[in-house]
């Protein structure tokens, strides 16, 4: 079975031309279990997610706060292995449809293998990697792997990241560019920060790719500010919470499926609002 990044270009253009920004989740794998994952992410498509990512656990995660950190060590307590990260992205594929990646840092691909991680990623449906710690003068053998077996390589900028090392990161890229909104680590935040815009402009002027923005979006209000100016809305840490919050799975996995479902509204909002994403 090839990669899907074909396709997570189709749903990328598809909501570009209904005038709105697509709606990406984050959920780890193993998280609460391995099984229970899979049902909580394909909850997350169910209510509206257009694209989902994969993590893979990480023991030092150092760009996820303290809610996605507490995330991932309940899957490595439970014994989460990637073998079980690539199955979670198998079946969530298969169950949805949806394009689905994998949001890895790079020590656990090196250790697995490239050649073999991308392989087993692209067997599994995988529509590509997001890689937030791989610099991209170190990534060719990664980049060569994952073009092999059609995937997307996804990489992270920063508002800080330089306009010329921007166009850097944005040339070796593929699927989309993952802004980060600001400086710092994954979570929910009162508001999500003017430097995403600039930072927004500024790659786009780089790249024809869609730009996706994450970091500190929690609800409907910011999701559709955010919208307003990206081409995609990226949301991690507000479904794990839903899941740490809840009493039990079922209330859980309501809870995620509601969440998507308003934050879909959000990404919709955002553009009738007037404040249209225009590329230059």
């Amino acid at each position: 079975m090839a990669g899907r990044a074909e396709l997570l270009g189709e749903v990328l253009a598809r909501a570009a031309a209904e005038e709105r920004a697509a709606l990406v989740g984050y959920l780890p794998a193993g998280f609460p279990t391995v099984a229970d994952g899979v049902r909580a992410v394909t909850a997350m498509i169910e209510g509206g997610c257009d694209i989902v990512e994969v993590g893979l656990p990480h023991s030092d995660p150092v760009l996820d706060g303290p809610v996605i950190q507490t995330a991932d060590d309940i899957a490595l307590r439970g014994g989460v292995r990637i073998r079980d990260v690539i199955a979670t992205v198998g079946e969530v594929h298969a169950a949805t449809g949806a394009p689905v990646l994998c949001m890895t840092y790079w020590n656990p691909v090196d250790r697995y293998g490239p050649e073999r991680f991308a392989a087993d990623l692209a067997d599994a449906g995988g529509a590509g990697c997001i890689l937030p710690d791989l610099p991209v003068e170190e990534s060719d053998g990664w980049r060569k792997a994952a073009e092999a077996r059609g995937l997307a390589t996804v990489f992270v900028v920063a508002p800080s990241t330089r306009d010329q090392r921007l166009a850097r990161i944005t040339a070796a890229g593929t699927g989309f560019v993952y802004a980060a909104s600001l400086m710092g680590v994954t979570g929910t935040r009162a508001s999500v920060g003017q430097e995403a815009r600039g930072l927004v402009e500024r790659t786009r002027a780089t790249t024809n790719l869609p730009v996706c923005v994450g970091l500190g979006v929690s609800n409907a209000e910011q999701a559709a500010e955010v919208a307003g100016f990206a081409d995609g809305v990226i949301v991690g840490s507000a479904f794990v919470r839903r899941l740490l919050e809840a009493p039990d799975l079922q209330a859980g996995l309501a809870g995620v499926r509601a969440l998507a479902g308003e934050l879909a509204e959000g990404v919709r909002a955002g553009r009738t609002a007037g404040t249209a994403a225009v590329r230059p």
